[in-house]
């Protein structure tokens, strides 16, 4: 199969590489998962809507280029290769956004989408709660009508980026008589707001990447109600399915890893006693590479006017696991200098980024929904198998 561009994605992507050339910062940013670094990445994700690469499918007047995806996995492609910045806002441009496109006002989109896009706004996702992971269903965080507002008392867990974060989204039930997946509503909540308590919950690597967040009769507009009210399963499950089958994690991410992977095997080529290694290495990279062309299939399809559905969850799948093996071979051949946390400049010359990577892609299989349940989803929808 041969992946031909035409003239016009060409153009676009010299000019993506020619700007990421002269705007990517020399020196890498500290970790977003500290107060320094998180204001670090706020600035880059200025610089980028100062470009209007904020989002580049987002429609003009909100601050992107109306691209296509497939200008945007072009975008993305060489976003990795010029070793830009993680995004710090990407629950909010590759998860709410798309989700706010669907299904928002006009106002709601005037208000949330070009402060979301400028940087000025980042998002934290709150789906999770004690004794509801995977499980959304289960969720059973209350908001309560009270005129115009809704009166949000309960807990979430394991909310990505809320220590720092400007706004969380998330499905709180607003039916108390319902049960499972009816009652629920997508309600977008400031973390600033009176009531709300945000404790970190500390890493395998000492950083707060995630948090817990208490409500105490937090009073929230009905204006930041997503959809109609008790409707917010079916939106939910449009976010889900942008997490988990295409914007979360773009195969550039994992080509990038891959290339990395096979220039650290040519380095350490020569002290590998385990042979095996190197189809690991070989693995990797094909996987990486199968993944990049499924996902212009979708993107294709998608781009006719098809839907995403079950599929991907097969997505889901594939790349959080392929995320853990690259890992895993690198640490490999690294050996026993793996376990070395880098502090000088031959350090992070000769030892990168995969001892974070390592413990970061462990949670991979868990985030989006657990991988268990993904495999669930595709024997019921995909294969028709029963569900007991």
């Amino acid at each position: 199969m041969d992946l031909l561009y035409t003239p016009s994605q060409t153009q676009f992507r010299e000019e993506v590489r020619a700007w990421l050339a002269a705007h990517v910062p020399a020196k890498k940013l500290a970790s977003f998962d500290t107060a320094e670094g998180f204001e670090q990445h706020r600035q880059w994700e200025k610089t980028l809507a100062a470009g209007n690469w904020g989002m580049v499918t987002w429609p003009k007047e909100y601050g992107g280029r109306a691209c296509d995806l497939i200008e945007w996995l072009i975008f993305e492609e060489e976003y990795y290769r010029a070793g830009a910045p993680l995004r710090v806002n990407q629950n909010g441009i590759f998860l709410l956004g798309p989700t706010l496109m669907e299904y928002g006002t006009d106002a709601q989109k005037e208000r949330f989408i070009s402060a979301m896009a400028s940087g000025e706004e980042i998002w934290a996702q709150a789906w999770s709660e004690p004794n509801a992971g995977s499980d959304m269903a289960a969720i059973r965080c209350r908001a309560d009508r009270d005129g115009d507002e809704f009166v949000i008392n309960g807990q979430k867990i394991w909310s990505t980026r809320a220590v720092f974060a400007d706004y969380a989204f998330g499905l709180f039930r607003t039916d108390p008589e319902s049960s499972r997946h009816h009652g629920l509503s997508f309600i977008l909540v400031p973390l600033d707001s009176p009531g709300v308590t945000v404790r970190p919950i500390e890493q395998l690597n000492g950083l707060p990447g995630f948090a817990e967040i208490f409500f105490d009769n937090v009073r929230v507009s009905d204006f930041n109600l997503l959809g109609g009210e008790n409707q917010g399963w079916q939106i939910a499950m449009s976010t889900a399915g942008f997490e988990r089958g295409l914007m979360l994690r773009s195969p550039a991410r994992f080509q990038q890893a891959s290339r990395r992977l096979v220039e650290l095997y040519r380095k350490r080529r020569n002290d590998i006693l385990d042979l095996s290694i190197e189809d690991s290495v070989v693995r990797c990279y094909m996987d990486a590479e199968a993944y990049a062309l499924s996902t212009y299939q979708t993107a294709s399809r998608l781009v006719a006017g098809g839907h995403i559905g079950a599929e991907s969850s097969c997505n889901k799948i594939f790349w959080s696991e392929l995320d853990i093996r690259i890992h895993e071979t690198a640490l490999s051949l690294l050996g026993a200098r793996a376990e070395v946390e880098p502090e000088t400049a031959e350090d992070h010359a000769e030892l990168g980024s995969w001892l974070d990577g390592f413990l970061f892609s462990q949670s991979g299989p868990i985030y989006a929904g657990t991988n268990e349940i993904q495999r669930n989803i595709i024997a019921e929808r995909m294969l028709g198998m029963p569900r007991k």
